[in-house]
């Protein structure tokens, strides 16, 4: 026994030192407010046509409606949105800057005169005339350029084929798992989509300010001082507009997008009604899709859900040990009748110490995307180290 004692005495006091000595665990976020909160009343139901299919987003928060089937089908002029955003992408424009310039090709100048033969063009531009990459976008998504589509795909890319390859992983990358691109300008039938990819697409675009800029304009003055009004009739209701598409194969089709102040939030709404064959069909497409849009805004609504200092969850030492967290200020959603929006927690990197009021993370009400609504959380008292006792007796 005596022997036995101190060697005992040894490993017990060697042990003790190996735990508290071992590298501390992580900190963790965990959230222990309700992880969604749903509006009062029944689910809202948004206007639609009788024919066609459509889908509509509130940006960063959720889908307030669709209907029909989403089977892909052509899009027309629609396709020069995803042209928009790729050139946009690999040549970044800020808002207000005119961006590179690209010449007019002896290709662009001669698909000008198409014109003639019914297509969408910009007639007014000569081989060797130079526009700026704002003035090419305009010309794609307000009068709706099929040359100029087709130049700017050239001109990103090396050549249409090449572009064609782009816009197709692009739209893999959004998850538009129902679209096919085969040419830059969706002249083609085969270039097809459904109205929920679209959105897709759409939430995305929203999030450019210098697209947004220029798919507002009512009208449109090309280089030569021709004036060119948006086929998009929304855009006094909506402010943003995005893009029409007509053929009379597809019918009439529009991605659009409206904003609207809802409980102090700016909420931006995103839509696409697609196949819409009832003459003219331009009209009619921006007739139900005015509709819907103003219908999908008036239904907008916002709730305070958690109020400054609530107790939403706690730091876990990841010995036992919890600190709790608190909101920074209220937290009002956006939402409408029967919507059941989601909380999360997103942790900034959590120290193993801090005092009262630190940062360490982030209440997101909505999917986390656009719109979102981010508000930080704090620590309600001091962050200490777990204590000897934890450390001992802490096991794994």
């Amino acid at each position: 026994v005596k022997i036995w004692t101190p060697l005992l005495i040894l490993l017990v006091v060697v042990f003790a030192i190996v735990q508290s000595l071992r590298p501390l665990p992580e900190p963790t976020l965990s959230l222990t407010a309700e992880d969604s909160y749903t509006f009062d009343g029944s689910e809202a139901a948004l206007p639609w046509p009788t024919q066609g299919q459509g889908w509509l987003d509130v940006n960063g928060i959720g889908t307030m409606g669709d209907f029909g089937k989403q089977t892909p089908v052509a899009i027309g002029s629609v396709a020069k949105a995803m042209t928009a955003y790729i050139v946009l992408k690999d040549h970044p424009l800020k808002s207000g800057e005119e961006g590179a310039k690209i010449t007019v090709d002896a290709l662009a100048e001669k698909e000008g005169g198409y014109n003639k033969d019914g297509e969408s063009t910009l007639n007014t531009v000569k081989e060797g005339d130079v526009l700026t990459q704002k003035q090419a976008i305009a010309a794609i998504m307000i009068p709706s350029a099929n040359n100029i589509a087709r130049l700017l795909a050239r001109w990103d890319a090396g050549s249409e084929a090449a572009f064609i390859k782009k816009m197709n992983a692009t739209a893999k990358e959004l998850g538009m798992k129902n679209t096919t691109y085969t040419d830059a300008s969706g002249l083609k039938e085969t270039t097809v989509s459904t109205a929920e990819d679209q959105v897709k697409l759409g939430n995305e675009l929203v999030k450019i300010p210098a697209l947004v800029e220029i798919t507002s304009m009512g009208q449109w003055i090309d280089p030569s001082g021709q004036k060119w009004y948006n086929y998009n009739y929304l855009v006094p209701y909506t402010g943003i507009g995005i893009k029409t598409g007509t053929t009379t194969a597809a019918g009439g089709n529009l991605l659009f997008a409206g904003r609207k102040e809802v409980g102090g939030e700016t909420v931006t709404v995103v839509g696409a009604i697609l196949g819409q064959h009832k003459a003219p069909i331009i009209k009619t497409v921006n007739d139900v899709s005015k509709v819907a849009l103003l219908a999908a805004e008036d239904a907008l609504t916002s709730a305070k859900i958690l109020k400054k200092g609530d107790v939403v969850g706690y730091v876990d030492d990841g010995l036992g040990g919890h600190t709790p967290v608190v909101l920074t200020k209220d937290v009002t959603a956006v939402g409408w009748a029967g919507f059941k929006v989601k909380l999360s927690f997103a942790a900034d990197d959590v120290p193993h110490t801090a005092k009262a009021g630190t940062k360490v993370g982030t209440l997101t009400v909505g999917d986390g995307e656009g719109g979102a609504v981010k508000v930080p959380v704090t620590l309600q008292k001091d962050l200490a180290e777990p204590g000897f006792t934890s450390k001992l007796t802490r096991v794994g």
